[in-house]
This record gives C-alpha cells, sequence and structure tokens, in this order.
C-alpha cells in the first residue's frame, strides 16, 4: 500500500506563516484521509497485508502527532478571535469548529482502535464503517476553516497577534526560532 501514498510535500511555508501552515495542514489531512479511503479498498481485497499494515501505520502517525496540533493551533488563535467578534455568526462558527473537533477527536479515537488492530496484521471487521464516518467529518470542516475561519481570523489578528501564534506554533513544536 505504500506504493499508493506519494510522499508528503507540502508547501514551504515556515512558522512565520502561520496561516500558509494551516493551510498546508489542511492539504496533508487530505492526503492522508485519501490514503485511509484507499487503504479501505485495499483490505476488501487483499486483507491485513504488509501493504495494509504500512498505510495503517501512516494513517495513525499523521493523525496521532500532526492533526492535534493542528487543531490546537486552531483552538488557541482562531477560535477566540471569532468568538471576541460581535459578529454572531462568527461566534457560532467558533461553535461549531470547536464541536467539529469534538467530534473527529471521537471518531478518530474508534478509527484508531481499527487501524491498530489492522497494523499489527489482523482484519478490523469495523474499519470500513469507522473510516467513512472519519472521512466525512472533515470536508464540511475544512470548508468552514478554510472559507470563513481562516480569512477572517487573519483579517482580525493584529501583527502581535500573528506573531505570538507564529511563536506558540513553533515552541509547542520544538522549534527554536533563528537568530
Amino acid at each position: 500500500m505504500a506504493s499508493v501514498f506519494p510522499g508528503m510535500p507540502s508547501p514551504a511555508a515556515g512558522f512565520d506563516q502561520p496561516f500558509e501552515m494551516l493551510a498546508g495542514c489542511h492539504e496533508r489531512v487530505q492526503r492522508t484521509l485519501d490514503l485511509l479511503g484507499r487503504l479501505v479498498v485495499h483490505v476488501q481485497g487483499h486483507g491485513a497485508d504488509a501493504p495494509a499494515q504500512a498505510a495503517a501505520r501512516d494513517v495513525l502517525r499523521y493523525f496521532d502527532i500532526a492533526a492535534p496540533q493542528h487543531h490546537l493551533d486552531e483552538e488557541r488563535h482562531l477560535v477566540p478571535v471569532l468568538q471576541a467578534s460581535r459578529n454572531a455568526a462568527l461566534q457560532a462558527a467558533a461553535t461549531r469548529l470547536l464541536a467539529e473537533h469534538r467530534l473527529i477527536e471521537q471518531a478518530w479515537t474508534e478509527l484508531r482502535q481499527a487501524l491498530t488492530t489492522l497494523e499489527a496484521g489482523l482484519m478490523a471487521p469495523t474499519l470500513a464503517a469507522e473510516a467513512e464516518r472519519f472521512i466525512a467529518l472533515h470536508g464540511p470542516h475544512i470548508v468552514l476553516e478554510d472559507g470563513l475561519a481562516f480569512p477572517t481570523a487573519r483579517e482580525y489578528m493584529t501583527p502581535g497577534q500573528l506573531a505570538a501564534m507564529s511563536a506558540d506554533m513553533a515552541q509547542r513544536r520544538g522549534v527554536v526560532p533563528q537568530r
């Protein structure tokens, strides 16, 4: 299965471009969701073979490590900006964004068990249904973020807030700013 999972190239945005980094993460999320969809099809025809185990490991790694950091970036820096606006639609978007994060996290907990089983070389009978749910939750969520949350927060944030966001994103990932 690894052969159907191209490398993870993404825009060369640095921490000084936090919104470009968030957008790059969405591209990686989509590629990993695409891999998950291909994995489900592969397992139906080939079972829990070595390529399926490798793909399961790739999906696990991404959604265990990078995705939680991405949600935290949004919750620490975008949601407060939307909540602080005087616009009821933006406040509702912040509430929805947070609720969707919790739904995605719960769906991941369930899907993760199936992927761990598959990674161990065993069939996971719930894989297809859990993968379908997990993938479906991301579509409208990414549209909300890309279409409303990111551009609105970018517009409302001060240069100081952007700098703090950049510094926080880098620090939580263990990146030391170069001087």
